[in-house]
């Protein structure tokens, strides 16, 4: 693979960094002063539209899709870079150029497996900014890294013209936003089925639909985690859609689950290195302005260690999401799938050590709301466990190495 970023890529990263200093970066206090003064913890700062359009003006707008007819047409490779420089502002970035999760998963869905009906309905509106989803797989009693021990029903009606969905979820990223209009929700079609691979189908739910209750908004390590619009306990009680909003067939959800978590999990390794730099870059200052025992801490050699193994260990998961990006624009998702989870176990977690010392450095302020190292600590911990904790990707990935050797 060439290591060089295009013209493109370049061109791009250059106007988005240059968005970044004038526009996010200082929006990020003045969301914080705004989001205190709302009626709700959950309705939207105003300056989170004024950056929404200020993207979409510049045409920094829905960059991850890799269609040209919906998104930006940019390979992984050429997005990487992109979604990495969003990971220095995780709760304004990506949301800032339409490019957040649970959204960007439920777009690539919506655009691979969506009627052109439903495209019209959901994907069109979420291209444009309009609405926001959340999609409906977690559930708080059972071991949901395993989907196949989802038990939501998605039962067919008795003339076959609604489907019945009735289950708990929990942790459904984006459900507390006003603006979330829409659910993917994954269940059981036929939980008896000999194949269990095959027993589930995604379906869409309105979220004014009868029967759907957010039942409480979940914390995550005492955030409430705007930038996803938040997680919520969802309750759905007998609810009743048309037939015609199953996705794909029925069987079909854990593919359909498959094929959405492969580009929803390098997304993050981007992000999460741009989470990386940004703890970098404070570490640095701090050591260079603050003085103890008698010289600045950029000479104390503990701290000189921090930095110098961070820096080597930014470069070293770079590398590795962009061979993974590579490799899933010319091999596709299967053909990385050992390098998806690679970066899945080992993003996260590397990410987590910087992060953290970064928050030693500072002391208390590394704990507190001053800075931004508390809550990068929080979403890169957090993100162990999404998407796949990090023990079903190392079962997997040993499974795949030993196979090679029976």
């Amino acid at each position: 693979m060439d290591f060089a970023y295009d013209a493109r890529t370049e061109e791009l990263r250059g106007r988005l960094l240059a968005f970044m200093d004038e526009h996010v970066y200082p929006a990020e206090a003045v969301a914080h002063e705004q989001r205190a003064l709302l009626d709700s913890p959950w309705d939207t700062p105003a300056v989170v539209a004024e950056l929404k359009a200020e993207a979409r003006r510049q045409g920094l707008w829905n960059l991850f899709l890799p269609d040209a007819a919906y998104g930006a047409g940019l390979t992984n490779l050429q997005y990487a870079p992109l979604a990495e420089i969003t990971g220095r502002s995780p709760q304004l970035a990506p949301t800032a150029l339409n490019c957040a999760a649970p959204d960007t998963g439920n777009m690539e869905l919506l655009f691979q497996f969506a009627t052109e009906q439903q495209k019209k309905q959901w994907l069109e509106p979420l291209l444009a900014g309009e609405i926001r989803s959340a999609f409906a797989m977690t559930e708080p009693e059972v071991a949901s890294s395993d989907a196949t021990n989802i038990e939501t029903r998605i039962e067919r009606s008795a003339d076959g013209s609604e489907y019945v969905v009735t289950g708990r979820k929990w942790y459904i990223s984006g459900a507390m936003n006003p603006d979330c209009k829409v659910f993917i929700v994954m269940g059981k079609t036929d939980p008896d089925g000999d194949d269990v691979r095959r027993q589930q189908s995604m379906i869409l739910v309105p979220r004014d639909t009868p029967g759907v209750e957010i039942r409480r908004a979940m914390q995550v390590y005492g955030y409430e985690d705007h930038s996803h619009g938040g997680h919520a306990e969802v309750v759905f009680d007998g609810v009743r859609v048309p037939a015609a909003n199953l996705v794909g067939e029925e069987g079909g959800g854990f593919a359909i689950a498959q094929a959405r978590l492969g580009p929803g999990r390098i997304h993050h390794c981007m992000r999460l290195i741009g989470m990386a730099e940004r703890a970098v870059e404070l570490m640095c200052r701090r050591a260079v302005a603050r003085t103890a025992f008698g010289k600045p801490l950029a000479q104390q050699g503990v701290v000189q260690n921090w930095i110098a193994d961070a820096r080597v260990t930014v470069e070293q998961l770079r590398l590795l999401v962009l061979k993974t990006a590579w490799l899933m624009d010319t091999a596709g998702n299967r053909g990385a799938h050992t390098e998806i989870q690679a970066i899945k176990i080992a993003t996260p977690r590397a990410v987590l050590g910087i992060i953290d010392d970064a928050v030693q450095l500072y002391g208390a302020g590394g704990v507190s709301q001053d800075y931004p190292l508390a809550e990068l600590w929080a979403a890169a911990r957090t993100l162990r466990l999404a998407d796949g904790p990090d023990e079903v990707h190392q079962r997997s990935l040993a499974r795949r190495e030993l196979k090679k050797y029976v």
